[in-house]
């Protein structure tokens, strides 16, 4: 459903006079430095997400299951406002879908309700439960499952035969393992899988404890290793630092990339005005933990804070440096006044839709058709997102770049094509 939504003016002369060489320099370190302290948050809490699963794993009790799962949305927070570097960095984004993807078929994972359904036509493995299953087949190759290893979720399990519904790995996975599916359709709730899940003898439900743990530990600990090599990345040294501080113009072009694609095409777009349109509860980005909420705040807030050149850190220190904001302000103060205000608007606009959720106002039922109040805490953050890329888009121009390409969705560029 992506679409091209292109802001285009004349190039001149990649960000103006060598005068400002330094400072957009600094602007692109700061960039880099803001992104390293991001993915080691997110590498940080995931590794205490590790310790909390194995736990949970040797000792399945329901305190240990809340403490992983509390592990896990903690560990969404830093992650989530990474986001806003997927677009534009090749590196992040080639690596994204194998620790983001959704939304996925997590029948492909372990047991799912009858009324989930069975193989379709565009996924035979949609309910193939590899947790039930130490071999199978796929693309006529016979699959040796009997131990659940990082390799194998990684390697042959994620996305199996093209498909990308089939997602294995990653913190969607993890939170289907820890949740269990939300069966609670627009009323309030999220998944409500028991701590016996990964019991073991008589006490096991759901069948299959002991593959169940291991699936998990194998996901959690394939997160972790993933994301020590986004970490070393952006490090010193690290390509994708390497990449974005190569040249600066295309550096800068790499952070408006990454501020427009996020706000318009992937969370106005695909993360919130769709599932809006459809009424669909299964088009929450975290569907599982009803955490959906926080997902789009924290994406927000990416945004924000890359373009101001600022971050706040798990621990409470903060980084701060040369921003985009600098730049714009030298080229047009009115501009960086009225995109700096837009940002500020759509953070509180998402703060209000986080806070009725955090207040017990699911996401689920905001996705109901007819419920008013829903839709207007929904619209308040696309309406905002939307509103601050028109102001993204102005700053292209004033900055003097050229046919900066943002994503785009189908439920703002075309609704009908949605329902087709």
């Amino acid at each position: 459903m992506n679409n091209a939504r292109i802001a285009t003016t004349v190039l001149a002369g990649l960000l103006g006079t060598a005068a400002i060489a330094d400072t957009k320099a600094d602007v692109l370190v700061n960039y880099a430095n803001i992104a390293e302290a991001k993915y080691a948050d997110s590498l940080s809490t995931a590794q205490a997400l590790q310790a909390a699963v194995a736990t949970l794993i040797a000792e399945p009790t329901d305190a240990n299951l809340a403490a992983a799962k509390e592990a896990w949305l903690a560990s969404r927070a830093p992650y989530q406002q990474t986001e806003v570097y997927r677009f534009g960095n090749a590196i992040v984004d080639d690596w994204e879908g194998k620790v983001n993807a959704w939304p996925l078929d997590e029948g492909l994972i372990d047991y799912v309700d009858a009324s989930y359904g069975g193989p379709t036509d565009d996924n035979e493995f949609a309910v193939l439960n590899i947790i039930a299953n130490p071999t199978f087949s796929i693309a006529g190759t016979e699959i040796d499952a009997s131990t659940i290893t990082p390799e194998l979720l990684a390697e042959t399990l994620h996305e199996a035969d093209g498909v990308e519904a089939n997602v294995a790995t990653g913190y969607h996975a993890i939170e289907f393992l820890l949740w269990g599916q939300d069966l609670n359709g627009h009323g309030a709730g999220a998944g409500a899988r028991p701590a016996t899940d990964y019991a073991s003898g008589d006490d096991c439900t759901g069948g299959h404890c002991d593959r169940r743990g291991q699936y998990l530990q194998a996901a959690t600990d394939l997160l972790v290793s993933d994301l020590e090599w986004m970490v070393a990345q952006w490090a010193e040294g690290g390509a994708a630092r390497a990449e974005v501080l190569a040249d600066e113009g295309r550096g800068i072009v790499t952070i408006l990339t990454g501020m427009g694609s996020l706000s318009y095409g992937e969370q106005a777009g695909e993360r919130m005005r769709l599932g809006l349109m459809l009424n669909d509860p299964e088009e929450e980005h975290d569907c599982f933990s009803d955490n959906t909420h926080n997902s789009h705040f924290y994406d927000g807030q990416g945004i924000q804070n890359v373009y101001l050149g600022s971050y706040t850190r798990v621990d409470g220190t903060k980084i701060s440096g040369a921003s985009l904001s600098s730049l714009v302000a030298a080229a047009d103060a009115d501009l960086d006044k009225e995109l700096t205000g837009k940002l500020a608007v759509t953070m509180a606009a998402l703060g209000d839709l986080k806070a009725a959720a955090d207040g017990g106002f699911a996401y689920d039922q905001m996705l109901e058709a007819g419920n008013e109040k829903g839709e207007a805490l929904i619209m308040g953050g696309v309406n905002g997102l939307v509103d601050q890329t028109k102001s993204i888009e102005r700053a292209v121009t004033v900055l003097g770049l050229d046919n900066i390409a943002f994503e785009g969705s189908d439920s703002l560029d075309d609704p009908d094509a949605v329902f087709e």
